[in-house]
């Protein structure tokens, strides 16, 4: 067992839209990334995810609303539900915990996609 230092961490992350993995949770891993501008439209059939807003504000499109997230505030997007995560100019922070198995951008690919993620 050991600490992990968020603001470290963070530190380390130098792409948007690019998480990384920080642990291990059950069958699940717990990532991080920054993120700025819009992501893509995309669903995961099987996982639910769960965003933690760590700093900034992160809007997040659904076909027929939009959810604000904002910081120390949690969402749960949950399985084939299509979805945009977006920001409005600024950089925001987050922390994600979704099954190991979670695609990045589901069955989209796109230059976004992230295949192969890494522990920081």
């Amino acid at each position: 067992m050991k600490n992990i230092d968020l603001q470290q961490k963070f530190s380390l992350i130098n792409e948007y839209w690019h998480p990384y993995i920080i642990e291990e949770l059950n069958e699940n891993y717990v990532k991080l990334a920054k993120v700025k501008g819009d992501f893509v439209w995309h669903q995961h059939d099987q996982e639910d995810e769960l965003f933690v807003i760590q700093r900034g504000t992160l809007f997040m499109d659904f076909r027929d609303k939009t959810v604000e997230v904002k910081a120390g505030e949690v969402l749960v997007v949950p399985k084939g539900v299509e979805h945009r995560p977006r920001t409005q100019g600024e950089e925001v922070w987050l922390m994600l915990i979704e099954p190991k198995e979670t695609k990045h951008t589901g069955d989209v690919v796109t230059e976004k996609t992230v295949t192969h993620l890494e522990w920081i």
